[in-house]
């Protein structure tokens, strides 16, 4: 860090090998580093690639003398044992129950896979070390510490919203409109309910016309589980039930944007969102 050489941190390398030309500059490059200077080269990509960003990259990397590390992302179940993993290399003793406690309060078991999870393990070290702070070396952590000092950070899931929307789960759809509400926009919230009532709207047509759940993946180019779960969702409506929840978007629609001089705030949007789910969408 001191010394003479340079450490250089790249991220994106993926635009860097479309073509050959460039691909051959960069494996060239990574071969004519001098001695005392360092190359990071950081790639985030899907789960289970075996081999990111390119295998010749890694080999080239491997052949050079480096190191081809993945650092996969905890999910669900697996980040509470993440969480006890890092609390041993601190040397922070935990107590029973803990490891999950705090892999709950950062999200850890929302299995949707829309949500935003870049930054789950950083903020569970970050609380992991501030709980260290209370306690002396031979002291483990309680699950009440958690419970005391650990803020929910549970990430909102747009797919599981709409789900709730569909399935007409009143309680389930104002909580995950909490979550969602602080960072989605509320034009971006009306699409996407817009978009599943139509849908839903359709399904129950075709389905009154004699179509199969299996007949949609053709009829309405959908994937089969995607067939099956509108289809579920379509038979918990009546048709005017459907088309009052249609017609209440379009009020909400209104409520948000202002028209007709309408005052709209944070708030108001809110309660407007929360009277539809209840007046709408919940079972009568």
């Amino acid at each position: 860090m001191f010394g003479g050489g340079s450490l250089v941190i790249l991220r994106g390398t993926g635009g860097l090998i479309r073509s050959n030309d460039q691909r051959d500059l960069l494996l060239a490059a990574i071969a004519s580093i001098a001695p005392g200077n360092g190359l990071a080269i950081v790639e985030e990509t899907e789960s289970g690639a075996k081999e990111p960003p390119t295998k010749a990259l890694a080999e080239k990397i491997r052949a050079a003398g480096g190191d081809v590390r993945p650092f996969v992302a905890p999910r669900q179940d697996a980040l509470a044992a993440w969480i006890e993993q890092r609390a041993r290399e601190r040397s922070i003793r935990l107590a029973g129950g803990v490891a999950r406690e705090l892999a709950t309060r950062v999200g850890g078991f929302v299995r949707e896979g829309d949500v935003e999870r870049q930054q789950q393990g950083r903020i569970a070290v970050m609380e992991l070390e501030k709980l260290a702070l209370r306690h002396a070396a031979d002291e483990p952590v309680t699950v009440g510490d958690v419970q005391a000092l650990v803020p929910e950070a549970i990430p909102g899931s747009m797919w599981a919203f709409v789900d709730s929307i569909g399935m007409r789960q009143r309680v389930r759809a104002l909580e995950l409109l909490e979550r969602l509400i602080e960072d989605k926009p509320a034009p971006v919230l009306l699409a996407v309910l817009h978009r599943r009532i139509r849908e839903l709207i359709e399904v129950q047509d075709r389905l009154e016309r004699g179509e199969s759940p299996g007949s949609l993946v053709r009829s309405m180019r959908l994937v089969p589980f995607r067939a099956e779960t509108l289809a579920r969702q379509a038979r918990a409506w009546t048709g005017p039930e459907l088309d009052a929840a249609l017609d209440g978007l379009v009020e909400l629609d209104a409520q948000v944007k202002g028209v007709g001089g309408r005052a709209s705030t944070d708030a108001r949007d809110r309660l407007a969102f929360d009277l539809w789910i209840t007046d709408r969408v919940a079972p009568a």
